[in-house]
């Protein structure tokens, strides 16, 4: 088991450089063989040409493409200092640089969101799974049944109901209608209460695609594991149905639900802008969108690299949970 984990870590501390090697290249490389001076873009339209110059000459715009990937490297792990036309600014690990529009470091601005979304994604994922796997499972053991039908007839909803389409409808029955819910987000330092409240339907929105997903894939699975030939071995070995569906069947149906898991909540870790947006949640999905309207270049990439850490370190998790459930994984 030490000898998988380690294999697993160095192949992710491998995959974490290619990832900020990548970023950089399409952050700074790709707009500047387009054409696109990064120094104005900072500055603005109407500055000057000295002090663009001064502004490329700080952030190393000018420096040979080896030096500034290394600089935008070493500040991702170790900060990393900007100086130019007399001025020297420090900019603290993890460094992102700055935003152009309102001049503030980026890690700091994404810090202020990150607790918004992780609250988003990890309250959706649990009802998804919960409500996901558990329709799924019936649906397999009740195949052909009515509640087979009508879960599938519901989960093919939740997959073709757009985000934005079920939590305008959720606001205007369940907070503007019926007045049940207070849609209104409250920080969670403030009122455990009102937190909740402003969290509930995001989450039940959320959650409702991932979970009809989820359903999908956990009646499929359940369905072809239940004619495996250990199966029907057990079965006549004489095992009470719950030990045969819970500790044989489900063991090995856990593994395609694992991989999405991994995937789909690292993506949602880095921002769910359609669900921030829509319930006026102050996500990183609502700074990514803000950042693409006034084309805030550093706060993007602040919240790709995220995003790329998070599903990373979510895959990781997953490879090492592969191995508790399946012990072939290890031995491979």
């Amino acid at each position: 088991m030490l000898a998988y984990l380690i294999r697993r870590l160095f192949a992710a501390a491998v995959m974490l450089v290619v990832i900020i090697m990548v970023v950089f290249g399409i952050f700074f490389l790709v707009p500047k063989w387009a054409g696109v001076d990064i120094a104005s873009s900072f500055v603005g339209k109407q500055a000057d040409p000295a002090s663009v110059e001064a502004v490329r000459q700080k952030l190393g715009l000018s420096d040979p493409i080896y030096s500034q990937v290394w600089e935008f490297f070493k500040g991702v792990f170790v900060g990393r200092t900007y100086s130019g036309g007399g001025d020297v600014t420090q900019c603290a690990a993890p460094c992102f640089g700055y935003s152009f529009r309102s001049e503030q470091a980026v890690w700091p601005v994404l810090t202020d969101r990150f607790p918004v979304t992780l609250g988003l994604a990890l309250g959706a994922a649990v009802l998804w799974l919960i409500f996901g796997v558990a329709a799924g499972v019936l649906s397999a053991l009740k195949r052909g049944t009515i509640w087979d039908r009508g879960a599938m007839v519901i989960a093919l909803a939740g997959v073709s109901l757009p985000i934005y389409f079920t939590g305008l409808l959720s606001l205007a029955i369940f907070a503007f209608g019926l007045k049940w819910i207070d849609a209104q987000y409250v920080p969670l330092a403030e009122s455990f209460g009102g937190w909740l409240g402003g969290m509930i339907l995001p989450w039940i929105t959320l959650a409702f695609l991932y979970a009809a997903m989820y359903a999908r894939i956990t009646r499929a699975t359940m369905m072809e594991i239940l004619g495996e030939d250990y199966i029907r071995t057990a079965r006549a070995k004489g095992l009470k149905e719950q030990v045969v569906i819970g500790k044989h069947a489900m063991r090995s149906t856990m593994t395609p639900i694992l991989t999405m898991l991994g995937m789909d909540l690292g993506a949602l870790i880095g921002g769910a802008i359609l669900t921030e947006s829509t319930f006026n949640l102050p996500g990183l999905g609502r700074a990514v969108l803000d950042a693409i309207r006034n084309q805030d270049l550093p706060i993007i990439l602040g919240v790709t690299l995220i995003t790329s850490l998070a599903v990373l370190l979510a895959n990781l998790v997953v490879d090492v949970l592969y191995a508790v459930i399946d012990p072939r994984v290890r031995l491979a």
